[in-house]
């Protein structure tokens, strides 16, 4: 039987992911800190018929992301498939945000992500074979505003595993590593954010139901690809700042803050997650299932690089055919 683990399993993305890979078979660890949403995601990935476990740990803590590991190993024996999917943010102008919530959001979002990189490879190495996939966004790409923190930390992550992968194949190692950057995704993420606006937050438009998301790291998890690129938007975000960077500043000037903001006003300021879980909101999706897309195209980043060769390629030829006219 083969074995996934999934940090941050526990709620949104993750959680769906889990049920995705549970549904399919394979046996699931899912890592988080909610003792209460542990229990419960373990409880659904065993009515599929596999074994599934719950390890509370903070992924930004090292030494039990460590001890997490060794205990899955421990449980399932060796590790087929490790996916990092642990987050937090804050909602707010830069000037707004803490040191503090900086750091916090820097040491889960993307510093967790290295402790699981790390331990994944601790786990795979010895077999050289596995697959580790860090589940991005397009913000790795393009930055908005009221998430300095978090748009930052999905950049090192980018930067992190392009550098992590030029290691592995130097070493000519057979263990695979893929990002998967997402759109904005139907899940409780909005209610659960520390949110300093005093205005409800939401995901920009268009939104994703988790359940398509999950189906793409699914699938990235299941062929060796470099980047996957999940929703319309994501690729035209992504491609879209490649190519016009300074316009893409100004348009989210205008448009991006209000966009991440609803008409109801909040009575104080939502606490948010950053140093404790939010009990009650361990599902997988959020409160914008009305809006949510149930399906979203996915394409491998190296296929507009592909794209443009191939147009270059023909442009020339007919270029060549013309001149010998």
């Amino acid at each position: 039987m083969s074995v996934v683990v999934i940090t941050g399993g526990t709620a949104g993305v993750g959680k769906a992911t889990a049920e995705r890979f549970a549904q399919a078979g394979f046996d699931v660890a899912v890592i988080a800190r909610s003792e209460a949403g542990l229990t419960d995601t373990v409880t659904l990935l065993e009515s599929y018929g596999v074994q599934a476990s719950g390890i509370s740990a903070d992924v930004a803590d090292a030494s039990q992301m460590k001890h997490a590991a060794n205990r899955i190993e421990s449980t399932f024996g060796s590790v087929d498939i490790w996916i990092n999917c642990a987050m937090c943010t804050v909602l707010a102008p830069f000037e707004e945000c803490s040191d503090e919530e900086f750091r916090r959001v820097t040491d889960v979002t993307y510093l967790g992500y290295v402790h699981g990189t790390r331990e994944a490879l601790r786990l795979m190495r010895p077999r050289d074979k596995g697959t580790i996939i860090q589940v991005g966004s397009a913000l790795a790409y393009r930055s908005i505003p009221l998430q300095s923190a978090y748009c930052a930390a999905k950049a090192a992550i980018r930067g992190f595993t392009d550098a992590v992968r030029c290691e592995l194949l130097h070493r000519r190692s057979a263990i695979q590593l893929t990002m998967v950057q997402l759109p904005g995704v139907n899940t409780p993420q909005f209610d659960w954010a520390r949110n300093k606006l005093w205005r409800s937050v939401r995901p920009m438009a268009p939104v994703y139901q988790p359940e398509a998301v999950a189906q793409a790291i699914f699938d990235a998890a299941h062929r060796h690809t470099r980047e996957v690129w999940v929703g319309k938007t994501s690729i035209q975000t992504i491609l879209g700042n490649m190519l016009f960077p300074a316009f893409l500043d100004r348009q989210l000037a205008k448009k991006a803050w209000q966009g991440q903001q609803e008409r109801e006003p909040l009575t104080r300021p939502a606490p948010g997650n950053i140093t404790e879980p939010v009990e009650g909101l361990h599902q997988a999706r959020g409160r914008f299932s009305a809006e949510a897309k149930s399906r979203a195209v996915s394409i491998d980043s190296v296929l507009p690089g592909r794209v443009t060769l191939a147009v270059a390629g023909l442009a020339l030829i007919a270029l060549y055919k013309r001149c010998k006219r």
